[in-house]
């Protein structure tokens, strides 16, 4: 169990905004939705939306909220029943979308995000590409620095996540990373992001919960 208080959240938030970052706290997965479509889309109207895997975005279902909008183009990048090669092409694609939404492995509290990719199209977006990104991060990933954002993703969210796919990797049966060579291993790409820029282009929404992997 997280021992993160509403107040510690708090300071995340003002250590992020000091990064350059937008970032704002709220209580609930809904909460996260409301504020989404309430403050950060009539702002940015985007024409092209899109996102990569993540458990607390997927526990918002703000997504639902571009799928039926007519007047957006919305980039499924995880569709059932999609070929391999169509999903990784619009991947691709999904670089150029003005929002994206994803989440992260971790998040240290001094304000700086810390993830490893499978495909690298989350740590991509988060690098270069979309206009904007929005997080949304459960109280659970937050840790005290680097080296134990790390650790986090070595012991919880890489082994987690490879069972969640049904990837045939030594994590799934250790619970640990065994650095393997697996062609299913999704511990390929560290991304570090320590500032937004420009500022303002990330916002994370922290969410007074614990959610996701």
């Amino acid at each position: 169990m997280s021992s993160i208080s509403l107040s510690q959240l708090e300071l995340c938030a003002d250590a992020l905004k000091k990064n350059g970052f937008d970032a704002v706290v709220v209580d609930s997965p809904h909460s996260a939705t409301q504020h989404i479509l309430d403050h950060i889309v009539p702002v940015l109207q985007p024409k092209v939306v899109s996102y990569a895997d993540s458990m607390t975005l997927h526990a918002t279902a703000v997504l639902d909220a571009f799928k039926d909008d007519a007047d957006i183009v919305f980039i499924d990048t995880f569709e059932p029943g999609v070929d391999r090669e169509t999903i990784l092409e619009r991947r691709r694609h999904a670089l150029l979308s003005d929002l994206f939404f994803t989440g992260t492995n971790a998040l240290t509290q001094t304000g700086v995000l810390v993830n490893l990719d499978m495909v690298g199209n989350r740590t991509a977006a988060l690098n270069y590409g979309p206009r904007h990104l929005v997080l949304t991060v459960g109280k659970n990933k937050i840790v005290p620095d680097i080296e134990a954002a790390q650790e986090r993703i070595k012991t919880i969210a890489a082994p987690e996540n490879a069972k969640r796919h049904n990837f045939k990797t030594p994590c799934t049966k250790t619970g640990v990373c065994m650095e393997c060579k697996s062609p299913q291993r999704i511990c390929n790409t560290w991304t570090i992001t320590e500032r937004s820029y420009p500022k303002g282009r990330i916002t994370v929404i922290l969410i007074d919960e614990e959610i996701g992997l």
